[in-house]
């Protein structure tokens, strides 16, 4: 019977930081007992990064002996192999020995000879080896040379698992590729599959069909970008075709505990995802993008096909030169308080003031204003801009980001005579692709005297969203930077709740 091995919480940690709260891992553990489960995949063990990662991110040695205490299965961690050398094992494994049964290292196929380097000090401190070979898609044509070395893994893994990084390969893949590898190599094979193009279920079921010795699947199939092969899904069928005992009570339970996540962080395959698992294109760019507020589901398939096609931008315009200067510039956010007190701005508009909208939200609203206006063209804004105005006729101006922009360009066709580009970003090094980082730039472009802002009211309470905490964030460090280069606090008309803002009330000017 094939071994199942269960890789929830490392996998699943891309979505929460490998931090899972006391209350999930223990139902986690609890059910893992209870099911048919092999092997419980813990998280990584990592060297020290300057980025936040959870106890699972290090799997800390208090916490592997917790639950060793408490797990009946086998457990193992993973290694990365592109961060970890020779010299680092004494630190990361030689204090869990005892506590995890097998050591699993991601291994990047260029890289296989150092790996396997790496795999043999493993072996010799007593770890079962597992060796996780990404990329498998992309074996045959990229790596050619890595097929020919397998049998170097004879004498040293206990598990050889095959990786579709890229959510893509289809069951013919799946017989051919374990053809190719069984004739190379005596070690145990296993399968690890990613669901951008839903086929997790059916490569598992071909390669258990193979005699493949080791499955990988994760509760409610959380994972890295769309998701791996659901347990529940996995378990399910062998119950129903190859007779596996499985208590689904347990099993309802264990998913229960994780469905607040699931609610929380919505993992699983969406267009963008079926789009990088047809094309090969690696699922932490397109998380990163697919999680990103900003960006579209237009905009992440144009990078896509860009990145396809080998394009840096499928579109370029001319570099905006402001020929005309305005002694009022205001921004405009997308604040509630732009409603609330929109006749107050209005009343504060005269012949030589210039509008920014860092979003179109509410440009609406000054369809009747006779100004110029800017629109601060990034990611959905293209979709709100051709909402929230009026096409014909169209007298305002576009201006996008720098050429080329990492999510390529779209422009809706009204605006097109009447767009460009900035040259540069200049008074901020982070934030470049954010729409709020581009309105202020073109406000320091054209601006003779005063920059206020309206509609940035910041979030009240002490509890934020991680949307809400993240664009705190972003806004104070991009106020910040726009003052040091103002030399003095940017000035809001109207509420903010931002620091970095010097609050003035519009009504004191009319």
């Amino acid at each position: 019977m094939v071994k199942i091995l269960d890789c929830t919480l490392r996998d699943g940690g891309y979505y929460t930081k490998w931090d899972f709260n006391s209350d999930i891992v223990d139902a986690y553990i609890k059910a893992m007992n209870a099911l048919p489960i092999d092997y419980i995949e813990l998280g990584y063990r990592n060297n020290p990064s300057n980025d936040y990662i959870g106890k699972f991110g290090y799997c800390p040695v208090s916490v592997l002996k917790e639950i060793r205490y408490n797990c009946y299965k086998k457990l193992d961690v993973m290694l990365n192999e592109k961060s970890t050398r020779l010299g680092d094992l004494d630190t990361l494994l030689k204090p869990i020995i005892g506590l995890v049964d097998m050591v699993r290292i991601a291994v990047d196929p260029k890289n296989f000879d150092r790996a396997v380097d790496l795999a043999m000090a493993v072996k010799s401190m007593g770890f079962e080896v597992g060796f996780n070979v990404m990329y498998m898609s992309k074996w045959q044509t990229d790596y050619p040379e890595f097929l020919t070395k397998l049998n170097a893994l004879d004498s040293i893994a206990d598990l050889l698992c095959m990786v579709d990084s890229f959510g893509g390969v289809t069951p013919d893949e799946i017989t051919h590729l374990t053809k190719i590898v069984r004739d190379r190599t005596k070690c145990p094979i296993g399968f690890h599959g990613h669901n951008n193009l839903q086929l997790g279920l059916i490569n598992t079921i071909t390669a258990i069909q193979l005699g493949i010795d080791y499955v990988d699947a994760t509760i409610l199939g959380m994972g890295r970008g769309a998701g791996n092969l659901n347990m529940e899904l996995l378990l399910t069928y062998l119950n129903a075709h190859e007779d596996l005992q499985v208590n689904f009570n347990v099993l309802g339970d264990v998913i229960s505990a994780f469905t607040p996540l699931y609610k929380r962080h919505q993992w699983g395959t969406n267009l963008p995802y079926m789009l990088a698992g047809a094309n090969g294109i690696p699922q932490k760019e397109v998380m990163e993008w697919a999680t990103n507020r900003v960006y579209s589901f237009n905009s992440i398939v144009r990078a896509l096909e860009n990145r396809k096609n080998s394009i840096v931008d499928n579109a370029k315009y001319p570099v905006f030169n402001a020929r005309n200067k305005y002694s009022k510039v205001i921004v405009i956010g997308g604040g509630d308080s732009v409603k609330e007190h929109i006749e107050g701005i209005k009343a504060f508009i005269d012949e030589d003031t210039a509008l920014i909208f860092s979003t179109a939200r509410h440009a609406i609203l000054f369809l009747d204003v006779d100004c110029i206006k800017y629109f601060a063209l990034v990611g959905i804004e293209g979709r709100r801009l051709a909402k929230n105005v009026k096409a014909e006729p169209f007298n305002d101006i576009v201006i996008l980001p720098p050429y080329p922009r990492a999510m390529g360009t779209e422009v809706p066709d009204f605006a097109e005579s009447n767009t460009y580009e900035l040259s540069s970003v200049d008074f901020i090094d982070r934030y470049k692709d954010s729409s709020t980082t581009i309105a202020f730039q073109i406000a320091l472009c054209i601006a003779s005297n005063s920059i206020y802002c309206v509609g940035y009211d910041g979030y009240p309470g002490s509890i934020l969203s991680e949307k809400e905490m993240a664009l705190t964030h972003e806004n104070e460090a991009i106020f910040k930077a726009f003052a040091q280069t103002h030399n003095r606090k940017l000035q809001s008309l109207t509420p903010s709740l931002y620091e970095e803002v010097d609050v003035v009330s519009i009504y004191q000017f009319l």
